[in-house]
């Protein structure tokens, strides 16, 4: 690579995409890799700012942007993503399924402590759909020595730093609790809400009971669902503190891992996740998540769905970004809410 007068370059091979941007009209590449520049083009060269070219010159050991935005995309990808076109230098991944993104943070702190490189991701544990994008790779100048590639390499390991987890799990048995909506005397607004969230992870409320507030009916209930096989246990409302809420007493009682009773989001402080021995999840929801647009059942669903055990330290790691803003036109997920997990 080798730096020449735009006005000189005729008959030069350009060593990467030249980006034109004409506000409100385009933002593109208007001469690509590759491109033998004519004299027709130096007037718009020249129009775009461009006094002054790149253009090819190979170098022993050193490695152009496109073919280091494809090693550092190898160092990425994993199964059910795909890349882009290397564009400008750059690759992204996308989606291929709905799932739980992770993104190993460890090793994508190492990697952009290297000089003249950079691997940019959505946040670890984001709910996605297919087709969303999740990561960006280049190198910052045009050219890279191939003993920092190296080293980066070395650094990732063999295993990629991102990866899709497609969501498992595909039933759930619903308990919703209060005795007043066993009566009859009010209705339940609450396991339309529990559907609609589920739906969104691809899990379908196969069996449905309402105890009321009796803690051996709700026992009951957590564990004939457990035995007729469903993937995952809810049990709606009851959380609180109030002397006839006795639903963590009651799937406590089930002989569930008890992984935390208690959460520092708000809303959804009173949510409580076990573990039967099989691994299947059970769950306690707090009033919350029948009205708040976002809550820690948000938050902690898209992992379980994905067959990912959540720790009693990751929950309580949720305190930093765990407070939802309550916005008049919420936005989740793209917001700040829960994204310190």
């Amino acid at each position: 690579m080798k730096l020449i007068a735009t006005k000189d370059a005729v008959g030069s091979v350009l060593c990467h995409d030249m980006t034109q941007i004409i506000v409100g009209v385009t933002k593109d590449a208007r001469f690509r890799k590759g491109h033998v520049v004519t004299e027709e083009d130096i007037p718009v060269l020249l129009s775009m700012g461009k006094e002054h070219l790149y253009v090819w010159e190979k170098a022993e050991g050193m490695v152009h942007e496109d073919e280091a935005a494809e090693r550092l995309r190898a160092l990425c990808q994993s199964e059910n993503m795909h890349p882009t076109p290397v564009k400008e230098g750059k690759i992204e991944l996308i989606a291929d399924c709905d799932g739980l993104f992770q993104v190993d943070i460890t090793k994508l702190n190492a990697l952009n402590e290297q000089d003249e490189l950079m691997i940019a991701t959505r946040h670890s544990n984001t709910a996605v759909k297919r087709g969303a994008k999740l990561a960006g790779m280049r190198i910052i100048p045009l050219v890279i020595e191939d003993a920092k590639l190296r080293e980066a390499e070395k650094l990732a390991g063999a295993e990629p730093i991102l990866a899709l987890r497609p969501y498992k799990l595909r039933t759930c048995g619903l308990v919703t609790t209060g005795g007043e909506v066993a009566q009859g005397l009010i209705e339940d607004t609450f396991t339309p809400v529990i559907i609609e969230k589920l739906k969104s992870c691809g899990i379908e409320v196969t069996e449905h009971a309402l105890p009321g507030d009796d803690r051996a009916a709700i026992t009951k209930a957590v564990l004939d669902f457990k035995a007729k096989g469903v993937d995952m246990v809810l049990c709606t409302g009851g959380m609180s503190v109030d002397p006839d809420d006795r639903t963590p007493g009651a799937i406590k009682d089930t002989g569930a891992r008890i992984v935390a009773y208690g959460a520092p989001v708000l809303p959804g402080a009173m949510f409580l996740l076990g573990y039967f021995e099989d691994g299947t999840p059970v769950m306690g929801l707090p009033g919350c998540v029948m009205y708040a647009k976002a809550t820690v059942f948000d938050l902690i669903l898209p992992r379980v769905a994905a067959g990912v055990e959540v720790t009693r330290a990751e929950i309580k790691a949720l305190g930093n970004g765990g407070l939802c803003l309550g916005c008049g036109d919420c936005r989740y997920p793209v917001c700040p809410f829960g994204k310190g997990f």
